[in-house]
């Protein structure tokens, strides 16, 4: 270095030491590329790796996604919160409430199973939607602004095997709280209050169809979350404009019933498409005017259009650094 950048004051005659035979303060290495001609996972495997690098980081955070301390203690309080229902029904069952405030408030039957998971306050307007925002924000915009992208597709992975498992891995997380406190809800009234098969038989019906409405929302949650992931570089942006498609959606067509006293503008909400899909799944009077039919094609609608938004985005994911 000094022969190459001396300053010219005595070092006409200086000498790079690595130059010189008996140099010992430096080592040339030289480096040579050779071709893979190991075994390669199975296909599963290297799905699996996808899937447990995001559903992992949600528990720890060492070899998987790091997920902000404040964002695991959100879905810890959201978690807690869905299964509120279940310390009451322990209350009920100890004090002998058969028929009392308890049983009505908490116990099981249409209303409130159709609440547990579409209930507007405080799921749907304090804890679902939030919980997708905090999941979805990174899942693919992190990919295209770090350029993590070309990680992926620099292994054998497709990309429909990459859409796919993110796909798995947000249904999974939002499902674990949304679908899982329904059904803990469900089984711990059961046993709590020591019902018998008969029960069961009777309240098995619509317990199935609330769990077919909430396996519809986080389909239809997920679906629209991560087509906004994949269309930005900021994980900001992702959550804030799912909150603004289901809280805006939500408020316009509020106002629209409100001014003109019709209900057909709520088909452009997805979740009051949910909720009308979720009444006719359990039974209970539609609090919509409009056909069921009108929701069921537009919640159909929804999830095309968002899908075909998150594949045409990851198709144009490269393998460089964008």
């Amino acid at each position: 270095m000094e022969a190459a950048f001396g300053s010219g004051d005595g070092d006409e005659d200086a000498t790079a030491v690595v130059a010189k035979s008996q140099a010992s303060l430096g080592h040339i290495f030289e480096q040579r590329y050779r071709p893979w001609d190991g075994e390669l996972g199975p296909r599963w495997m290297r799905n699996y790796a996808i899937f447990r690098h995001h559903v992992y980081g949600v528990f720890t955070g060492k070899g998987h996604r790091q997920y902000h301390p404040m964002v695991r203690l959100l879905i810890l309080v959201i978690f807690l919160a869905s299964l509120t229902p279940i310390p009451m029904l322990f209350l009920s069952s100890l004090i002998g409430d058969e028929g009392g405030f308890f049983e009505k408030m908490w116990g099981i039957n249409r209303y409130n199973l159709w609440g547990q998971v579409l209930g507007y306050f405080p799921r749907n307007i304090c804890m679902w939607p939030l919980l997708t925002a905090v999941v979805v924000g990174g899942m693919i915009s992190d990919d295209r602004q770090h350029g993590t992208s070309a990680i992926y597709f620099s292994r054998p992975i497709s990309r429909l095997d990459y859409t796919a498992m993110k796909f798995l891995s947000v249904a999974v997380i939002l499902g674990f709280v949304i679908v899982f406190s329904y059904f803990a809800y469900y089984t711990s009234a059961i046993v709590f209050k020591a019902e018998g098969w008969a029960y069961l038989a009777d309240t098995l019906p619509i317990f199935l169809g609330g769990a077919l409405a909430g396996t519809i929302l986080v389909f239809t949650y997920t679906s629209i979350g991560l087509a906004l992931s994949s269309i930005s570089q900021s994980r900001f942006f992702a959550a804030i404009g799912f909150l603004s498609i289901i809280y805006g959606t939500k408020l316009v067509s509020l106002l629209v019933e409100l001014q003109f006293d019709t209900t057909f503008m709520y088909a452009m909400s997805p979740y009051d498409c949910l909720a009308h899909v979720g009444q006719f799944l359990l039974g209970i009077p539609y609090n919509y005017e409009h056909p069921v039919s009108i929701s069921a094609v537009s919640l159909i609608a929804m999830n095309s259009v968002a899908i075909w938004l998150l594949v045409s985005r990851v198709t144009s994911l490269e393998v460089t650094r964008e």
